[in-house]
């Protein structure tokens, strides 16, 4: 029995010898396959190829010229009015009819606002009363000086009979000479009371506020109820101005040039113009005349453009861009048809003289060479190594190579 439970304990009990000795050789392959792994690692990070961050535009088609290869300059700036007005009234008042609607036309004279003129009236109604009162004294006193002129005729002849003395006489000289004072007086009262009355009907008129020139309303800045006045007043509540006016035929073109190349343009230049609301619709211009004067923050001078005809499609404040061309060379019929390949300026590089740019395939770049054309804006005409639906990139462009990894930001 004693015998049994030893030979079973005995057989429980782990050959801590055989087990290790049979280990050790996995153990060291273990370790091996992982060090190979970490050095593995380790060399594809420090040998991997580099990925640019990059930005990319799609080649677009237009149809149309583009810019003139004959313009010396580009700009851009904006569509002016030489005739706008904000229009008030002359005097504050209450606002009590507005007749004028945004984006209606209006003629000179119009009427646009009715203010409040109940108190006006009020005052005019006496300056008529004292008008009337001065016309009654200077009658009266003509009547007084008709009866005195007779008196003294009748006094004349009795001081030649001898009948009264000269000092009567004296006095009806000195009676006739009263009235005609009193006469003359009283014709300046009339004549003062007839200029107030004028000058009452003028204010008048200013409680009626019109259109100074033809033209069409862009704003509308007041409604009835409102108080108006030609100075600020009030805080916020009181408006200073009815409505603005633009003459659309006095539309033309601003531009701030730099004055580094202010010497390439000159009166009566050809200009063609390009609307940013209307890309294809190239509008030749002429130029009016620079402004004699340097703007010292932006180091620009500006220039007044004159369109060569007006369209209704033309609006106060649209962008626009302008070339400004060395002569009034006309542009092809055929060349306003032909459909143009455009890209950012961005995107054209030179390289040894060639102008390239990089092709987006799939995750790499490819390095084409092109022949750019006019410039359309921001935009520049490729004339041959691209075609439509390419996509290039803008940004990023100096850190390519030809076959580069690239990753769309």
């Amino acid at each position: 029995m004693t015998t049994n439970l030893k030979e079973e304990l005995a057989s429980l009990k782990i050959d801590r010898e055989a087990r290790g000795g049979g280990s050790r050789p996995g153990l060291w392959i273990t370790v091996i396959l992982l060090l190979a792994a970490v050095a593995g690692g380790a060399f594809y990070w420090w040998t991997r190829e580099p990925v640019v961050q990059v930005r990319t535009a799609e080649a677009a088609v237009r149809t149309g010229a583009a810019g003139a290869p004959n313009a010396v300059l580009n700009a851009s700036g904006y569509v002016t009015a030489r005739r706008r007005a904000t229009v008030s009234s002359k005097v504050t008042g209450k606002v009590m009819e507005i007749f004028v609607e945004e984006g209606k036309a209006v003629k000179r004279g119009q009427v646009l606002a009715r203010l409040d003129d109940s108190q006006l009236r009020a005052q005019q109604s006496v300056d008529q009363a004292q008008l009337a009162a001065a016309k009654t004294v200077a009658a009266e006193n003509e009547a007084r000086l008709k009866e005195a002129e007779l008196t003294l005729g009748r006094r004349q002849q009795l001081v030649k009979d001898k009948v009264i003395s000269k000092a009567e006489l004296d006095s009806a000289e000195a009676e006739v000479e009263s009235f005609r004072a009193r006469i003359a007086l009283a014709h300046q009262q009339v004549e003062v009371a007839r200029r107030q009355l004028d000058a009452r009907q003028a204010d008048l008129n200013d409680m009626v506020v019109r259109a100074p020139f033809d033209g069409v309303a862009i704003s509308k800045d007041a409604q009835p109820g409102e108080m108006i006045s030609p100075v600020s007043a009030g805080g916020g509540f009181t408006r200073t101005g009815i409505c603005t006016i633009v003459d659309m035929s006095s539309l033309e073109i601003e531009v701030d040039v730099s004055e580094s190349y202010i010497n390439r343009v000159k009166p009566g230049q050809p200009v063609e113009a390009l609307l940013d609301a209307y890309p294809d619709w190239r509008i030749p211009s002429k130029v009016i005349t620079s402004v004699p004067s340097a703007d010292r923050q932006k180091a620009t001078v500006k220039v007044r453009i004159g369109f060569d005809q007006l369209d209704p499609r033309m609006l106060p404040d649209m962008g626009v861009k302008v070339s400004f061309l060395a002569d009034a060379a006309p542009v092809a019929s055929a060349e306003l048809a032909r459909a143009r390949v455009l890209v950012p300026k961005a995107a054209i590089r030179t390289v040894d003289g060639t102008s390239v740019v990089f092709v987006v395939r799939g995750d790499r770049v490819e390095r084409r060479a092109v022949k750019p054309g006019g410039n359309d804006g921001d935009l520049v005409e490729v004339i041959s190594g691209l075609t439509a639906g390419d996509r290039v990139v803008t940004e990023g462009v100096a850190a390519l190579t030809d076959g580069a990894r690239v990753k769309e930001r």
